[in-house]
């Protein structure tokens, strides 16, 4: 594989010097690199520790801006191009840049393990070298969770330096999805057994990996079923999932709409992000606002997210309708989503009163007026997640200075509420429902965060669980991988589930917000007159038995073996 060959050399020998900068007052403080090369640079337990800091950002950029094509794929974001209506190319330059990602953070991952065993000082403590291994062993599992989730079975990179030696980088086999599953959990042991219970903060540790484990028994345990789901794989999600819950000290967050704001980038919640770090260095820092946000919404002329909004399925899932100008909000989770006409918010354009000389501003904060909330898109609304703000905000909420498509939001990949879900979802198991006390406390912990007074479950099912997690984790890049695991077991369900969205914009809409004309009738006025019908059926492989991309063309080039069927392959032979 071209992008293997070219990352391991690159990334994977090369580490401490990619990425690197000067600063020493961030969270994630890079070497610098002046003076330094990978046989002198492991001689302290900080230099060990910034060896590592990359992988919470820089090699995730390429990946993190190709995130939101599969909220498009999923429902969640209004339907459009070939994402949208499952016909995604292998040429598509999004699937190319996201696929050099995921390697690149494989090599990078491998290349931290192999230095701070072969370079690092005697002076280095062991407890150290198992931690910062432990956290490289993790994002190695991350990226790998992902690569299984988009493409399959895929090779298996263990070592850098050993397929290098090998010249098999052009020629190596992929691994079956069952194969690269155990791959990762094999990882993810190794990982729990190296990292200590307790971690700095934002930083990964041992119930961090306990928390992802959970999730991926929970995709495994429908792998090659039809109908049903592996019992073993569904206790083992739950018994990590537990694990976490009971011992790891972390707590949800009393205030949904608080876990996304920057000065809780490290909150309790959050069990594995992407830190980013704001500074002129391109992919240390989040550019996703820039694909999110609407045209103006900072000052750098960088949002270009007119197009990118959330859906109207979306909207129905959360009971609200852009058909409305007066709305009651019964899940909270609604307006730290999706932002709709007349809503406000106090932590963006805290410094502003008006923009531009337009409506669409009050004091210290941002109102969606008529202009916005009809939207080029024709939704009626916008999103909210992954949005810091303008310079004021970011600087407001101690994130230091914003630069053009740089912020230092962190991106949540992992959270609390996430692992009570897969525990709820894998007590009910195969069952038609559960009351079982622990998981109905696990459910409803969640929910009522964020229906405050509403009604407790006093029994749970699994599409119970299903429109939760929907709404839980919406505009949150885990919808499409929802499906996926679906697809494992019962493909015809999410083939029927995601035709039977509602993708297409509102027609009347921008008349009637710029009018206040009669609001229009959701069920002759819902779809545009070209409505996207999607064939979700496109992206299913049946030999595979799951929803997958295709290989990027430059990829399959330079090793043909890609295309042909996975081999299976004994994982014991790979060892940490």
């Amino acid at each position: 594989m071209k992008i293997i060959k070219k990352n391991i050399l690159t990334i994977g020998l090369m580490i401490p010097l990619l990425f690197a900068v000067s600063s020493c007052t961030e969270f994630l403080n890079r070497p610098n690199e002046d003076g330094f090369n990978v046989d002198n640079f492991y001689q302290t337990e900080d230099q060990c520790f910034q060896a590592v800091n990359p992988i919470y950002n820089s090699p995730w950029y390429d990946f993190s801006r190709f995130w939101f094509s599969t909220e498009t794929m999923a429902g969640n974001i209004v339907a459009s191009g070939q994402y949208g209506t499952f016909t995604v190319s292998s040429s598509d330059g999004n699937l190319i840049n996201a696929s050099a990602s995921l390697w690149s953070v494989n090599a990078y991952c491998n290349g931290v393990i192999e230095n701070i065993d072969m370079k690092s000082s005697p002076k280095v403590s062991q407890t150290v070298k198992n931690t910062v291994k432990g956290e490289a062993l993790v994002w190695k599992a991350m990226a790998y969770f992902y690569l299984v989730r988009c493409w399959g079975g895929v090779p298996i990179i263990h070592e850098n330096s050993a397929m290098i030696a090998s010249g098999q980088y052009n020629t190596v086999y992929r691994a079956t999805i069952p194969n690269i599953y155990d791959y990762i959990i094999m990882t993810l042991n190794k990982a729990i057994e190296w990292l200590p219970e307790k971690n700095q903060p934002g930083r990964i540790d041992r119930y961090c990996a306990y928390g992802l484990l959970a999730k991926v028994y929970l995709y495994k345990s429908g792998y090659g079923r039809s109908g049903d789901r592996n019992q073993d794989d569904l206790d083992k999600a739950a018994e990590y999932a537990k694990l976490v819950i009971d011992n790891s000290g972390r707590t949800l967050m009393p205030n949904y709409e608080d876990i996304f704001r920057l000065h809780n980038n490290k909150c309790s919640e959050s069990l594995i992000a992407w830190q980013w770090v704001s500074n002129p260095n391109w992919t240390s820092g989040n550019g996703i606002q820039s694909d999110l946000a609407v045209g103006g919404f900072t000052e750098f002329n960088d949002s270009w997210g007119d197009w990118t909004a959330p859906s109207v399925d979306l909207q129905d899932a959360f009971g609200v309708t852009a058909l409305s100008k007066s709305r009651v909000d019964r899940d909270l989770r609604r307006h730290a989503t999706m932002m709709m006409y007349g809503d406000h918010y106090d932590y963006f354009w805290r410094d502003r009163t008006i923009w531009g000389g337009k409506p669409g501003f009050d004091y210290k904060g941002y109102v969606i007026d008529s202009l916005k909330a009809k939207n080029v898109n024709g939704s009626g609304s916008n999103c909210v997640k992954q949005l810091v703000g303008n310079q004021a905000d970011q600087l407001a909420e101690g994130g230091g200075p914003m630069y053009r498509m740089i912020n230092g939001l962190a991106t949540h990949l992992l959270r609390l509420s996430d692992v009570y879900l897969i525990y709820a979802e894998a007590k009910v198991g195969n069952a038609a429902s559960t009351s079982d006390a622990s998981a109905l406390a696990a459910f409803n912990a969640v929910r009522m965060r964020a229906i405050p007074g509403g009604t407790p479950f006093t029994s749970i099912t699994w599409d119970d669980v299903w429109r939760e997690r929907r709404l839980e984790l919406a505009l949150e890049g885990d919808r499409w991988y929802d499906y996926v695991r679906l697809s494992y077991y019962n493909p015809q369900k999410a083939f029927d589930e995601l035709k039977a969205q509602r993708r297409a914009s509102y027609d009347g809409l921008a008349a009637f917000y710029t009018s206040g004309s009669t609001v229009p009738d959701p069920n002759t006025t819902h779809y545009s007159t070209s409505p996207v019908i999607p064939n979700p059926a496109q992206m299913y492989d049946k030999d595979q038995g799951s929803f997958i991309f295709p290989f990027p063309n430059q990829d399959v080039v330079s090793n043909p073996n890609l295309l042909l069927p996975p081999v299976d392959q004994d994982i014991s032979q790979y060892k940490y």
